[in-house]
């Protein structure tokens, strides 16, 4: 699955950049929507982010990709790669990618198995 955003203000640091952790929740929201079309009717949350390194800095006004793809299916798990990008499609630059594990939870809030 593929989602844009642009950096407005509200999303900048101190410093003028991009506050990492409003990166990482547009990374877990565009993986979670991938993982909720992808098994409809599972009630995700996230138990595991991997690996968290910011490749180079964003400023405001810039349009971001972010990219989520399914890489592993579990019994009541799924693990999406996260990664984003900014600039044209022809000319991006990486920015950040890691990995997203979600497990789906019943009612009660213990683990279910997936609908496949």
């Amino acid at each position: 699955m593929e989602t844009h955003r642009l950096v407005l203000p509200e999303d900048l640091n101190q410093y003028g950049g991009l506050f990492g952790g409003r990166l990482l929740a547009w990374v877990d929201e565009a993986s979670w929507i991938a993982a909720s079309l992808d098994h409809p009717g599972c009630r995700f949350v996230t138990i595991a982010m991997d690996e968290v390194v910011f490749r180079h800095s964003v400023r405001e006004g810039t349009i971001l990709t972010i990219l989520s793809e399914r890489t592993k299916t579990g019994t009541t798990s799924v693990t999406y790669q996260a990664r984003v990008f900014r600039g044209r499609p022809d000319e991006r630059t990486a920015i950040f990618s890691t990995f997203v594990t979600f497990v789906n939870l019943d009612e009660t809030g213990a683990k279910s198995p997936l609908n496949l």
